[in-house]
This record gives C-alpha cells, structure tokens and sequence, in this order.
C-alpha cells in the first residue's frame, strides 16, 4: 500500500494548507480563541472518558469479569463515563463549532462560559471519586449521588448555555458588523443552519429539564427520581447530536465534492422540519414527569422524528455523491480520504443503530447496542470535523505518516464500535440484562459469552481507534507548538489531499 499524491483542488481548505492565503483564514479573532478552549475541553474529557470506558469494558470480557467482585466501582466509571464522553464531549465541541459562526463575540460572557464548563468537570471528577458515593444509572444522564457531582453536571450545564447564548442570541456585546464578524468560508450556508438548529434544540432540552425540575412529585427513590429528571431532556439531547451530525456531513463532503451536498434552502427546510415537532417537548414537560404522556410522548419522538430526517439528508447528499462518482471526483481510492470515509462509516453506524433500535424488546444489552452504535455514528464525524479543526486553528497535519494514520482512523473506530455493538446485541438477543457487571453476569450461555467476548474485541478496536485520533491530534499540536508560524506553514497538506493506493 502507498500513497499517491491527488491534484490540489483551489476549493479544498483542506486541514490548513495553502489556498490562496498566507495562512487558513479564521473566522475572526475572538470566536477562534473561544473556539480553540471548547476543542481542548472536548479533548481533554475525551482522554478521560476513554480512561473509564476502558475500566468498564475490562470489568465486562471475559475472563476478566470473574475477578471483579464489586460491581460498584464499575458502575461508578461507567456514570462518569457517560458524563464525559456523552454530554461534556459532544456539548463542548458543539460549542467550539457554534463559535465559528460569524459573529462578534462578548469576550467575557466567552470566558465566563469557558471557565464555567472546566469547573464542571473537575467537579464531576472530584465526585467520581469520592469513596462510597451511589452511582444511579438512570437513563440518557446517569448521575453519581454525591453533592460534588450533581453540582459539576450543573455547572457544565450552564457553561453550555452560556455559550451557545454567546453565540445565538442578539446580545448587545456582540452586535454590529464589521472585520470581526466576516464569515467562515470553510461552512456552508447549509451546514450554519444546522449548527444554528442544534442549539436551538439544546435550548429546548434545557427548557425541558428546567420544567421537569420543577414539576417532579415529591417522595421518589433516588433511581426513579433521576430517570424521570432527565428522560424528557435526553430525549431532545438525542435530537442536538444528530443535528450536529448532519451539519458536519454537510461540510465534510463540501470539502471532498467542492460543492455543499445540501442546498441552503433545502437545509432549512430539513432543519426545520426535524426540530418543529421537538417544540412540544416543554408541554410534555408540564404534563408532570410521571405522566404516561411524558414518558410515551417522548419514546414517540424519538421514533418517530429523527430517523425520517436523517433519511432524507442521505438522500438528498446521494445525489451529488452519485455526480462525483460518474465524473471521477471520487472513487474507491478517494475512500483514502479521511473525510470521506468518515461519512460512510457515520451513515452506517446510524443506519445500524436504527435498525437496533428497532429490534429491541425488552431491557437487554440490545438497548446498549443500539444507542452505541449511534453514539458511535456522532463520535466519528467529531473525530473527522477535529482534523479539519486544526487546520482552521494552525495546526495541520504535516507528517505523511500521521496524514496516513488520519486516513484510516476512521475505518478502525468504526470498525470496533461495528463489532461492539454486534456483540451487544448478540447477547441481548439471548437474554443478557443489561446493567450488570463483574460476577453478577456471571451466569450465562454460549452465546452470551460470544457476543459479550465480541463486545471486549470491538471496545479494544475501538479505543484504539480513539488513541490514535488522540495521537493524531497531539501530534498535530505538538508540531505546531515547537515551530514559529509562518507563511510556509499553511503549504503543509491534509490527509484530504491524499489518497491510498494498492
């Protein structure tokens, strides 16, 4: 296998390579700052999201799972886990890709907001660990029932908020016109708009919370109180992550096309069209959160609102993906692209987690091999948006070894969460509950322990799928942190301007 260097495409702003400009051009100051601190938050919870998922997946392969006697502790990493790589990574970058809109921004509401989510998930961390702490398993936002960590999901909450405030709302900071407010070329009108309906379904998800607060009957069990806290909210949280998704499709595949897939106007009406049924979620809300309208009401939106959404974005990407291929623009080489190869490796692993989602029946693993599947499909666009991320913040990857790591990350990710959730779903298929851990899963059939052992092999693949995106990552970093930026720095080419061949 080696590497053969593609024609430069002038469209392409590729990872930070040279189009035109001395360097890739930021959207402006201010909000490339801020942009930058949401990255490295969202990097930093991913390394320690990856710490706990690998503490859980040991705690369930076998034969590991023998020698783990207190399923607590598993169960404690598995809420923070969730936190991590669930909420503050997907919400954090969220953030980052929101301040790249064009905008003036109120540099002290940015950092207050900033500074909010740090303190967030310190203080989650802090509560993870203290000893004894019960940790709740609740659905969508597990939780660890300890002061420490309530307040830090809080505290992140309105970091969050503050931001996509920051961003969307017309605070008098950051009105007006000008250089500071010129627009990012590198996003389509298609894909701003769907950034702009993410946060303004993670507003509806933060209303929704607020209301389902305020309404909860007094005297719950702890476990019960929690997953009716946040079974409305998580519902519309899955709503902003495929929102979010879609939007980075629209811009992955502009850049390998040279064209947006997704007209704005065609956009909008998608956007729209996904959100509009999601504004009942507050009144479900109301109806009191141990209502069967509250609970039925929002198993309904999620069958029913989100996957005929995604379905028609598909289609209507098909058809520019079919143009390219009959005039070459892409091909079975092209795969070598990392953004190319990370749209179809995210558009399978939603296709399969809708197909996993409709096969479940009952409270088995199926439901974890479900949503991690379509966790799974968010995770990997994330990964493929953050290589073309360093570059709009001046650090492209340089190295052909790493511009070749980069090309296949997203297949070995995919790959792993492919098998993981394959494995999930055997065993939940022949009864395996879900929720158990260490000796409690102790009791099971063959193939029980089949899928559970493909379950360890594809959580291996895939963690090491995320290393690598996280040593591509520091690479790029550290390349950049030991040279002066210049001019020539921006010649270096991305992985996007190569492509493998036999």
């Amino acid at each position: 296998m080696s590497i053969d260097r593609r024609a430069p495409d002038p469209g392409d702003p590729g990872l930070g390579e040279h189009t035109g400009d001395p360097m890739p051009r930021p959207a402006q100051p201010g909000g490339t700052r801020s942009a930058r601190r949401w990255l490295g938050l969202a990097m930093l919870v991913l390394v320690l999201a990856g710490g706990f998922a690998l503490a859980v997946v040991v705690g369930r392969t076998p034969p590991f799972d023998r020698w783990v006697t207190d399923p607590l502790f598993f169960k404690r990493c598995l809420a923070a886990h969730v936190n991590l790589a669930l909420v503050a990574w997907f919400y954090s970058y969220l953030v980052a890709l929101l301040f790249l809109l064009p905008g003036r921004p109120a540099a002290g509401l940015a950092r207050a907001a900033t500074a909010a989510a740090f303190a967030g998930v310190a203080l989650m961390l802090a509560g993870a660990a203290l000893p004894g702490a019960q940790p709740v398993l609740a659905n969508y936002i597990p939780t660890i029932d300890s002061l420490p960590f309530r307040a830090g999901q809080l505290l992140f909450l309105a970091g969050v908020l503050l931001g996509v405030a920051e961003r969307t709302l017309p605070l008098p900071g950051r009105l007006g016109q000008g250089a500071d407010a010129a627009p990012l070329a590198e996003i389509p009108p298609a894909a701003q708009t769907g950034l702009r309906a993410a946060a303004l379904a993670l507003g509806l998800a933060a209303l929704t919370f607020g209301i389902a607060w305020l309404r909860m009957p007094p005297g719950l069990e702890n476990g019960v109180y929690y997953e009716l806290l946040v079974w409305g909210s998580g519902h519309v949280l899955q709503l902003v992550c495929v929102l979010a998704m879609l939007s980075l499709w629209v811009i992955l595949l502009a850049q390998v096309l040279g064209e947006s897939p997704v007209s704005q106007a065609a956009a909008r009406w998608l956007f729209f069209s996904m959100t509009l049924p999601w504004a009942i979620a507050p009144l479900l809300a109301l109806a009191g959160p141990a209502s069967s309208a509250y609970r039925e009401g929002f198993s309904q939106l999620m069958r029913w609102c989100i996957a005929p959404g995604v379905a028609a974005t598909l289609m209507v990407c098909a058809g520019p993906l079919r143009r390219a291929w009959r005039t070459r623009r892409i091909s079975p080489r092209t795969f070598g692209d990392y953004r190319l190869s990370a749209f179809a490796v995210s558009a399978l692993l939603t296709l399969l987690g809708f197909g996993l989602g409709a096969a479940i029946r009952g409270s088995n693993t199926m439901v974890p091999a479900h949503y991690h599947a379509s966790v799974g499909a968010v995770t990997v666009a994330f990964m493929a948006g953050t290589f073309w991320l360093l570059g709009i913040f001046g650090l492209p990857i340089s190295t052909r070894r790493v511009r070749r790591a980069a090309a296949w990350q997203p297949a070995l990710y995919g790959a792993g969460m492919l098998v993981f959730a394959a494995g999930f779903a055997l065993a939940g298929a022949h009864g395996m509950g879900r929720k158990v851990y260490g000796a409690e899963q102790a009791s099971r059939g063959l193939a029980e322990s089949i899928g559970l052992g493909m379950m360890g092999i594809g959580g291996a693949v895939s963690i090491a799928g995320g290393l690598l995106f996280l040593g591509i990552v520091a690479a790029a970093w550290w390349r950049r942190a030991g040279a002066a930026v210049t001019p020539e720095a921006g010649l270096e080419e991305s992985p996007g301007r190569w492509r493998l061949e036999s």
